[in-house]
């Protein structure tokens, strides 16, 4: 059997990395989360206080890092931040990175790597299926309305013990998605074979199962 190699783009809030480690745990095969990366770095940049416009500051930072992903838990620098890469600090400041074109091609090439050193890999993201694994057997584009993003961000955010109104988390994932469009819209472009699906009126499991029939070919 060849190798199982998925990539997952979709927009901020879509429940696209609910429903990619549900899959990748079906598939039993190893589901990378590119967004930590980006959040990790974002964490060193805080910690360390590296300025938002030093950009090779940030890179540097990017390229020191050692990040390894223990079953549930994400370490970095032999640290436990698990937790602390889904504050809320990290999630308004972490799009600010996300726009250094030379940060994206470091984070992809580890990316990359870790796809080559799996037996199988999903990895979810915004711009896999383009630029991370362009010869992925399966892509797929997950969108949502916004009305679906919000509540499954709010929720999100509730089980990590944070109350956020959902008029805020709208109004930023509004200001994210405009943002991104504007500063770097190459990083939501879809690959031109990847599958659209809208999860906005499916709950996580008819989303896992609809993918899962999709890659196996089979009826569960």
């Amino acid at each position: 059997m060849d190798k199982l190699i998925i990539a997952i783009d979709g927009l901020t809030g879509t429940g696209k990395s609910h429903l990619s480690k549900y899959l990748a745990d079906k598939l039993d095969i190893t589901y990378i989360d590119s967004g930590l990366f980006y959040r990790a770095v974002m964490y060193k940049v805080i910690r360390n206080s590296i300025k938002l416009n030093d950009y090779m500051g940030i890179c540097k930072a990017a390229q020191m890092m050692k990040l390894i992903f223990e079953n549930d838990k994400v370490m970095l620098d032999d640290a436990d931040v698990t937790t602390q890469l889904r504050a809320l600090d990290i999630t308004n400041k972490v799009t600010n990175i996300c726009k250094i074109n030379a940060l994206r091609r470091i984070i992809n090439e580890r990316l990359k790597k870790y796809a080559e050193d799996e037996n199988g890999v999903l990895i979810e993201g915004k711009d896999i299926g383009v630029n991370v694994l362009p010869d992925a057997g399966y892509k797929f584009f997950i969108t949502a309305d916004m009305n679906a993003r919000t509540a499954r961000r709010h929720q999100d955010f509730l089980d990590l013990g944070q109350k956020i109104s959902k008029d805020k988390i709208d109004k930023e994932l509004k200001l994210r998605d405009e943002f991104e469009l504007r500063k770097n819209p190459a990083i939501l472009k879809r690959a031109e074979n990847a599958e659209e699906v809208n999860t906005t009126n499916m709950i996580l499991e008819e989303q896992v199962i609809y993918l899962y029939r999709i890659i196996t070919n089979t009826q569960i």
